[in-house]
């Protein structure tokens, strides 16, 4: 791997004597892991179904490395039922350290493709509200397709910069997430992609950045708070520096020991050009692909000491489903729904499209809200027709029609990459083998949940012995 002159020297600088083995690390294979959705099955239900070699991320509960040698979870129906997310270990850290409750309200403010905002939402558990945000419109898609398939219902997706958000929640965040953007040296082994960029783009362009992302974060944090920043990249300018700036925005900020797994490199006060800076960096952790099984990273805690106080924002209004004159055929489909999260009271109809609105959700005027909840489906001409993000936000037993599927059969693959599948004696042998607490004889014509090992991973429509497959096409399987 052939690395920039100008960011040979400074890594040098920055090692010393480990510098040969940093770049003997980026010749090395680079890993992988999954991290299981806790919203739709345990850490230790999962292991149980698991067809993967895994072996446990230390510093991440529920990650686990895989070989990519001999496995391919991607290609696996479990991952199309949203039951883990695959992400480069290091980058599970962020999530893992901040400390969210269920019932907090967080941000988490550079959030596409997800992968941190899939963890915080399993932090909270269905409670609480996760507002999870990015500038650029394009990535927004697959956040938003990431959340839907971990039926996330707790959250609001949106894309606008920092300050339009820091004039409506001022004080108002229990918890933030920052992972900037930032040069990205920490994922040169990932992609040479990210060399070329940093030749183009350099530190400055990011620093300035993540200057003004910092400057409006530190006024949303509420008094007693916690804040968390992270990159993926090693320049002090892009982490320490930045960290002593959001302690000079917000003087009441302390740092929060991480705790330092075998292989992590304490913060660096001595690389930092702040003449602030003090033995509190060392909270911060460095991660270096010489010394872990992951990328590189740097991520540091903070915590407000000031008195706990809480700023409230008005809430969303809309027309609840409760309030209106009842529609017959979105009724009917109701009825053979038993979510408790589902209640009248939080369906809202826009333009004839259902949405679950959270329980906790603030009015966000000037605000580009691409997603509020869930989208739950769409009013047609006599007919509801349900989304695959409802699909994914159901358990199997709150639906009473249901075709659950063998992960290792061929109709699954059948169904995930588009086809529709006919109810017949040619698919029988297939589902008597498969030992489902969903027996396939008691199917009626109508809408179905297809599942996998009793996981939902989308709608189908029975006509006359043939499921029509319903199956979002821009999800489905590709080979």
């Amino acid at each position: 791997m052939k690395l920039p002159l100008e960011y040979e020297n400074k890594m040098k600088k920055l090692l010393g004597d480990e510098y040969e083995a940093y770049v003997a690390s980026l010749s090395e294979p680079q890993y992988n892991c999954l991290r299981v959705n806790t919203l739709k099955i345990s850490v230790e239900d999962f292991l149980k179904i698991s067809p993967f070699t895994l072996s446990p991320v230390p510093w991440a509960y529920g990650s686990f490395y895989y070989d990519s040698d001999k496995d391919t979870p991607s290609k696996h129906p479990y991952y199309f039922a949203g039951l883990y997310y695959l992400q480069e270990p290091s980058a599970t850290l962020p999530a893992a350290v901040l400390d969210v409750q269920p019932g907090d309200k967080v941000l988490d403010i550079c959030a596409a493709p997800g992968g941190k905002s899939t963890a915080l939402a399993c932090k909270l558990s269905g409670e609480g509200l996760l507002i999870s945000n990015d500038v650029s419109a394009s990535r927004i898609k697959a956040l938003q397709k990431n959340m839907e398939n971990f039926g996330v219902t707790n959250s609001v997706i949106c894309c606008v910069e920092p300050v339009t958000l820091s004039e409506i929640f001022e004080g108002y965040f229990d918890k933030i997430l920052i992972d900037a953007p930032c040069s990205g040296e920490g994922m040169f082994r990932k992609s040479d992609s990210m060399i070329s960029a940093w030749e183009l783009n350099g530190n400055q362009t990011f620093i300035d950045i993540q200057n003004r992302i910092l400057k409006y974060a530190a006024r949303m944090l509420r008094p007693g708070g916690m804040l968390l920043y992270s990159t993926c990249t090693f320049d002090p300018r892009e982490d320490e520096d930045q960290v002593m700036q959001l302690r000079a925005l917000r003087p009441d900020l302390e740092m929060v020991d991480i705790p330092k797994y075998d292989g992590f490199v304490s913060g660096k006060p001595e690389w930092s050009s702040s003449p602030e800076a003090d033995d509190e960096l060392s909270k911060a952790v460095r991660l270096f692909p010489h010394r872990i099984k992951g990328e590189g990273h740097f991520v540091a805690l903070m915590k407000s000491t000031l008195e706990d106080e809480r700023s409230d924002v008005s809430p969303y209004r809309y027309k609840s489903y409760k309030s209106m004159k009842g529609i017959k055929e979105l009724d009917d489909f109701l009825s053979h729904v038993s979510s408790p999260e589902i209640t009248p009271d939080r369906l809202e109809i826009n333009n004839e499209k259902l949405f679950l609105i959270p329980n906790i959700s603030p009015s966000m005027p000037k605000v580009r809200v691409m997603r509020r909840g869930v989208y739950l489906g769409e009013l047609k001409t006599k007919r509801f027709e349900p989304s695959q993000s409802m699909a994914m936000m159901l358990k199997a037993d709150e639906f009473d029609n249901i075709l659950d599927l063998s992960p290792d059969g061929r109709l699954i693959y059948q169904y995930l990459k588009g086809e529709s599948l006919a109810i017949d004696s040619a698919m029988s042998p297939e589902l008597d083998e498969y030992e489902s607490e969903y027996p396939y004889s008691k199917l009626k014509d109508g809408w179905v949940l297809v599942t996998v090992s009793g996981f939902p991973v989308g709608f189908g429509k029975l006509v006359r012995g043939i499921l029509k497959n319903k199956y979002l096409p821009g999800w489905r399987m590709k080979s």
